[in-house]
């Protein structure tokens, strides 16, 4: 599950780009979008015919089930997710993922979102694990910096650095991930997301 209870963060992103990994992996995936903007669900109604296929969910609007044949279920969010509404979700995912942007406001509004989950019952308890991300950074900037001396300082496992690139929206606007776009034109981008996937894929993502 993707969430941050501040928008604009990179959610639906991350989202249909896990989806697209999944999904090239050869696994039954189903994305299920939270948000009314329905932004990653119109994603999945873009995707050409000859892609793997992606079940989509307007969670906004109806029950989020996954058929017995998924193999991996994704859910995206809405911004200000919080609550009993996080607690709910959370029982339904073995890991959460926490995208931070590189700007004061987003490290001061993650800190205080990340304190009240970890006090979730669930989550203290090591049900759902947690990790955090860094997303749309600029290496060799001093905002990123601060923003990767902030992520290590957290008891959360910081898994990822993924750059800001035109790669995500050119992806996008095709109902694409960057997993299924020319490989030497998503180079550095794949290197990135190695470590994301390897996390997920790990037993230390999910509770023992």
């Amino acid at each position: 599950m993707l969430v941050n209870a501040k928008g604009g963060c990179g959610k639906s992103t991350l989202a249909t780009n896990l989806a697209s990994y999944y999904a090239t992996c050869g696994k039954n995936v189903t994305l299920a979008d939270m948000d009314p903007q329905g932004s990653s669900f119109g994603w999945v109604a873009n995707r050409p015919e000859d892609r793997p296929v992606i079940t989509a969910i307007a969670g906004w609007k109806e029950p989020v089930r996954a058929s017995k044949d998924t193999d991996v279920l994704i859910i995206d969010t809405a911004a200000g997710t919080e609550g009993k509404e996080l607690t709910a979700l959370a029982r339904k995912v073995e890991t959460i993922l926490v995208p931070v942007l590189p700007s004061t406001i987003d490290m001061r509004a993650a800190k205080q979102f990340l304190y009240k989950m970890l006090l979730m019952g669930r989550i203290s308890r090591e049900e759902t694990k947690v990790a955090v991300i860094a997303n749309r950074v600029r290496e060799n900037t001093l905002i990123y910096d601060k923003l990767n001396s902030f992520l290590r300082k957290l008891d959360i496992p910081f898994v990822a650095t993924l750059r800001d690139t035109q790669n995500y929206i050119r992806a996008d606007e095709r109902g694409l991930g960057i997993f299924e776009l020319a490989p030497s034109s998503v180079y550095w981008d794949l290197e990135q997301w190695q470590k994301l996937t390897r996390y997920l894929n790990s037993k230390r993502s999910r509770p023992e």
